[in-house]
């Protein structure tokens, strides 16, 4: 029998790691997988996604967790120490995202 190359699901560009040949980040995967979504479910939220792709970044993330957990940990203290304008302009949005973001932090927990 012939050898098949491996496939490849996630690329790394822009300093950032994407699913192969599209605009979904990982990260959108990484995060629905960790929220208890099933590949099914997340195929649901990413129509442009195949559930092979899904499985296919879900194994690159369980493959790479260490690195790929150091790797949004450091996106998510970038994107907090960014100026935050809604906490200006409009305080109540930004409590509500704020709150969001931590309901989203302790499930993930």
């Amino acid at each position: 029998m012939p050898v098949v190359a491996a496939k490849s699901y996630v690329e790394y560009s822009n300093h950032a790691y994407w699913v192969e040949g599209t605009r979904i980040s990982l990260d959108s995967i990484v995060y629905a997988f960790q929220g208890g979504l099933s590949p099914e479910s997340i195929v649901q939220s990413f129509e442009l996604l195949t559930l092979e792709q899904v499985y296919g970044a879900i194994a690159f993330y369980l493959a790479n967790r260490v690195e790929i957990d150091a790797y949004l940990a450091a996106e998510e203290a970038a994107f907090d120490a960014m100026p935050q304008p809604l906490q200006t302009t409009a305080p109540a949005l930004y409590n509500k995202l704020i709150s969001a973001k931590s309901v989203n932090q302790q499930v993930r927990s």
